[in-house]
């Protein structure tokens, strides 16, 4: 080993054992982040560590720290089901889909891919795989899974209901019936849950919202949304937040907190030019977020857009790293988010049921 290795690795090691102020891991982070976006043209990033960058400036008397932050370039790679059955994360999720509903073991995975880094397929921020009944026109169930948790994150089941009558031409009780028992199934315990549904203002599709809290409790739960012949569950936190506001719609006179975790967005309410508290006060008036954002010359798209990359970006924090998403990966983030995004943005307070 030549010298000039010997000593990268120890200062490597050394870098990892201190700790950096956080003003100055903030300007390290920022400063790297300026670097990507002048090399994003010219080649694509790799994942790098910072603590690299850190590690030479030990060399400098005044400035011996290591900063922590990891900054992330994302893309999506596909997987054989091979590879999805061999994959921790991916064992983990179909285990829990077979547990749930059996006849899913005779389903074909159709489709599956990871988010992480391109150089090394251990490195998965999140799995995503697609499995449908054999024969290609059946039930098909689509799975979004953390790959550091082992956590779903999103499900959606399609075409469990025949096309004659699909899912949301039947009754609201019944729609009802059929979520309480798909959460059931997946996670249990749904008769610790009480249910808020409300049919959103959709100009596209017939859309329902159904959201699930713990009897008693602020805390988590599930938020549901009904269109077509398609159920989207995902594991939801409800919890309130001193720094938000809430209710932004009401039903039946009361707070309807449905909205409250896609409108309390910073950079929304930045490119909205207004409060979280302003916005509620304009929803109150039966307006719609895109009218709002309309009457101050923002179209509809651009909204969705601001909600879908912070949706993104959540979606794909594991409490420890900062990534930054492709160009091209966040529009196909963004597009799947849509169904989940216009229903709100479209919505207007106190809907009468139909």
């Amino acid at each position: 080993m030549t010298i000039e290795r010997k000593i990268r690795e120890h200062l490597h090691e050394e870098a990892q054992t201190m700790e950096c102020p956080p003003a100055i891991s903030k300007r390290i982070e920022q400063s790297y982040s300026h670097y990507l976006q002048r090399k994003r043209s010219e080649i694509t990033m790799k994942k790098r560590l910072i603590g690299g960058i850190v590690a030479a400036a030990i060399l400098i008397p005044t400035a011996a720290f290591a900063a922590p932050v990891v900054i992330e370039m994302l893309t999506r790679a596909p997987m054989t089901s091979e590879q999805v059955k061999l994959d921790e994360a991916g064992k983990a999720t179909l285990e829990k889909l077979y547990r749930a509903i059996p006849e899913t073991k005779s389903f074909e995975i159709i489709n599956a891919s990871y988010l992480g880094d391109p150089n090394d397929s251990t490195k998965k921020v999140q799995l995503s795989i697609v499995l449908q009944e054999k024969g290609g026109t059946g039930k098909k169930i689509t799975l979004h899974t953390n790959g550091i948790t082992d956590e779903i994150q999103d499900l959606t089941q399609e075409n469990w209901e025949p096309k004659e009558k699909a899912l949301i031409t039947l009754s609201d009780q019944e729609i009802q019936a059929k979520v309480d028992q798909l959460i059931d199934k997946l996670y249990g315990n749904i008769k610790d849950y009480e249910v808020a549904m409300e049919q959103m203002d959709n100009q596209d599709q017939k859309t329902f919202i159904l959201n699930y809290t713990k009897k008693g409790s602020e805390g988590g739960g599930y938020q549901v949304f009904v269109q077509g012949n398609t159920i989207s569950l995902s594991p939801v936190d409800f919890e309130p937040s001193n720094n938000k506001v809430e209710g932004f719609f009401s039903l039946n006179g009361k707070p309807d907190y449905s909205a409250d975790s896609i409108l309390n967005d910073e950079k929304l309410l930045a490119l909205l030019k207004m409060s979280a508290t302003e916005l509620k006060e304009e929803l109150a008036k039966g307006k719609t977020v895109v009218e709002i954002a309309g009457s101050k010359n923002v179209s509809r798209q651009q909204v969705i857009d601001v909600i879908g990359r912070t949706m993104a970006e959540g979606q794909l924090q594991d409490g420890k790293n900062k990534v930054t998403i492709s160009d091209e990966l966040l529009k196909q983030m963004i597009k799947s988010s849509e169904p989940k995004i216009i229903p709100i943005i479209e919505h207007k307070t106190e809907t009468e049921w139909k």
